[in-house]
């Protein structure tokens, strides 16, 4: 069994995170105040540390609703995150291509479904730093097992995956478990589902972590 590190669990406002020196980071200060106040108000908190590394995989989930992308881009912008997510090369055709890549996304071919894993994993390799953010389970529609393409890639790139959880019930975005290294998919999948038990969506029935 590979070592899965797990962060100190303590709740705490969004812009008071540490993020470490080794993570890539952007975004103005200003943007980051706004977007903790906004957090704050509407209840939410974080609980645990975020990976300290240039190179690795957020997996955030549960993905129910399309409020999850709002509050994870309000989380990278509190934390100041440079995060990058690969998207099918057409949603980067003007006038949005140019916001979706200020944002960090980067286009991706998916026609060959069997090269995008490799593909992806070359880009990270070749990039100095590269936080990958993605939802693992690749909808918001209710599906078990999940993919695992992500494993894939943090095992093709050699990098960890730190697994994010947005706990509606709580109001708390957790910092979860590290796999340092990715082995055996099928087993640390298995670490992967048993951190989201505990986890509540926005929409508990769509989240499915158990055949």
């Amino acid at each position: 069994m590979t070592k899965t590190s797990h962060p100190q669990t303590h709740s705490q406002r969004a812009n008071s995170v540490n993020v470490g020196e080794h993570v890539p980071r952007k975004w103005p200060n200003w943007l980051s105040s706004f977007a903790a106040w906004v957090l704050t108000k509407r209840g939410w908190r974080v609980e645990g540390e975020l990976i300290n590394q240039k190179k690795a995989i957020l997996a955030v989930a549960p993905h129910t609703s399309n409020w999850d992308f709002f509050i994870g881009l309000f989380v990278v912008f509190s934390f100041k995150l440079n995060i990058n997510f690969f998207g099918k090369h057409t949603i980067f055709a003007p006038p949005l291509g140019a916001i979706v890549k200020r944002l960090g996304g980067i286009p991706i071919e998916r026609s060959k479904a069997h090269g995008v894993v490799t593909s992806i994993a070359n880009k990270i390799k070749e990039a100095d730093q590269l936080i990958l953010a993605l939802a693992p389970e690749g909808t918001r529609s209710p599906i078990y097992p999940w993919k695992t393409g992500f494993m894939h890639i943090a095992r093709e790139a050699e990098i960890p995956i730190q697994v994010i959880g947005l706990d509606y019930a709580r109001k708390m975005i957790v910092l979860g478990p590290i796999i340092q290294k990715v082995t055996n998919i099928d087993e640390q999948m298995q670490t992967i589902y048993t951190f989201y038990d505990n986890v509540c969506a926005k929409y508990p029935k769509n989240c499915i972590t158990k055949p």
